[in-house]
């Protein structure tokens, strides 16, 4: 029986630090790089199009990447093989990055894409290491430590490592590569070779999911039926350009358009994500309580209020000099922060309720394809508008994503809730 099989919290903590390092990796990668693409790159445009490269590789490569592991069998396994030469070669070409910086953007570029790609060999592996590790009834608990544990390791990025980069540009990548290299070696000596409940892990994975849908069932959307559902999507698309542009291209509006620190910009970010970290249980209650949708449309109203502001804010400290220009910029993202925990809890638990129980998986996929398809032309397409525009319009750009998504969000949620579809909200006006 299943509940006889082993299990351990220690092996979820361990396979935890691989999400924390990726996490801690990707949340420095995506502040930082923008940056020194700077020294080679005027336009924000180029600069965002090379940053929406890993969500692409993501959503081409992992599906067969994960599908690959779930089928291979060695002696170490099935996912080790991948997390054996991914993470290893990940470490050491994130540390090259800014040596590779430092002579010529063509090898900046070349080691780049060799870190994207290594990145994506390990991803899909080392998270299905979870549900290949856990029964079913303990997975949610599993994932909630292994989320949090992302999220720290996103803090750190931003507070941590940026410290480090202002001492030195080399210092954030050394040490966050030796991280990574630090649980690739934890998890080849912790995790089973042949894990005992293998086998349904592959249905875990964002990527397959979204592959999935696209191949299988995107279609299904243009059906009269299912409209409300497209419109719920379409919102969920656009506020993650808002959101994906903003995380790309804010470091470039404090560095080059507020004259701050390179180390200080990504120290400010950090306060968004810590922020979400700390109200993430806060706002799934609110949701359980209020309502999922109504909660998202609260925080869908605030955040590009919120962002409206930022641009603002050089005229306020002008105007009243005694005002930190930094400190106020931080309090401002910190607020932000816990509008964006209202909007992102709540949105995936609202697109898997969709279908019911029977289309979970089918609109699990549907959630990710469309929150990835837009990170891939997130930093793009407001770095566009901040090349056309100058550095402010990242911030109204990103502001009217989150409008717009309010009202595909609210019309779509009126369509399911009238053809009592799904008990979306308690209440929607």
């Amino acid at each position: 029986m299943e509940h006889d099989k082993p299990f351990s919290y220690g092996k979820i903590f361990v396979i935890g630090s691989g999400f924390f390092a990726l996490t801690l990796i990707w949340t420095f990668y995506n502040a930082y790089m923008p940056l020194i693409l700077g020294d080679f790159i005027e336009s924000r445009a180029i600069r965002g199009a090379i940053m929406g490269l890993d969500n692409l590789l993501a959503v081409v490569l992992i599906p067969i990447i994960g599908a690959w592991s779930d089928k291979v069998d060695t002696k170490i396994g099935n996912r080790l093989p991948f997390i054996v030469v991914g993470m290893p070669l990940a470490a050491i070409f994130f540390i090259l990055i800014p040596f590779g910086a430092s002579v010529a953007l063509w090898l900046l570029l070349i080691v780049d894409i060799i870190f994207l790609l290594a990145m994506t060999i390990y991803r899909a592996p080392v998270i299905a290491l979870m549900p290949d590790h856990t029964p079913t009834e303990k997975r949610s608990t599993a994932n909630g430590i292994i989320n949090l544990m992302g999220g720290v390791g996103a803090i750190i990025a931003l507070f941590g490592l940026s410290s480090l980069y202002g001492m030195d540009r080399s210092y954030p990548f050394i040490v966050a590569g030796l991280f990574l290299f630090f649980s690739f070696v934890l998890l080849y000596f912790t995790v089973d070779r042949r894990p005992p409940y293998v086998g349904t892990s592959q249905e875990e994975l964002e990527e397959v999911q979204a592959s999935k849908s696209f191949f299988k069932g995107l279609g299904k959307l243009k059906n009269p039926e299912f409209r409300g559902h497209l419109f719920v999507l379409i919102a969920i698309f656009l506020y993650f350009i808002g959101y994906a542009g903003v995380e790309a291209q804010f470091t470039v509006y404090a560095v080059e358009y507020l004259n701050m620190e390179e180390s200080a910009a990504g120290f400010t970010l950090g306060f968004f994500s810590l922020a979400f970290v700390i109200f993430a249980i806060p706002a799934g209650l609110l949701g359980s309580k209020i309502g999922k949708a109504p909660i998202m449309l609260i925080g869908l109203i605030i955040l590009p209020l919120i962002f409206i502001a930022i641009p603002f804010l050089p005229i306020l400290n002008s105007s009243l000099p005694g005002i930190n220009q930094v400190l106020l910029l931080q309090i401002v993202l910190f607020t932000g922060g816990i509008a964006w925990a209202l909007i992102n809890v709540q949105a995936y638990p609202l697109v898997a309720d969709l279908g019911g129980k029977s289309k979970i998986g089918f609109f699990t996929g549907l959630y990710y394809l469309f929150s990835m398809a837009s990170s891939i032309v997130a930093p793009g397409f407001l770095g566009l508008l901040m090349d056309v525009f100058a550095h402010p319009a990242l911030f109204f750009g990103a502001s009217a994503s989150f409008f717009i998504a309010f009202f595909f969000l609210r019309k779509g949620s009126i369509i399911i809730q009238s053809k009592k579809e799904l008990p979306l909200t308690n209440e929607i006006r």
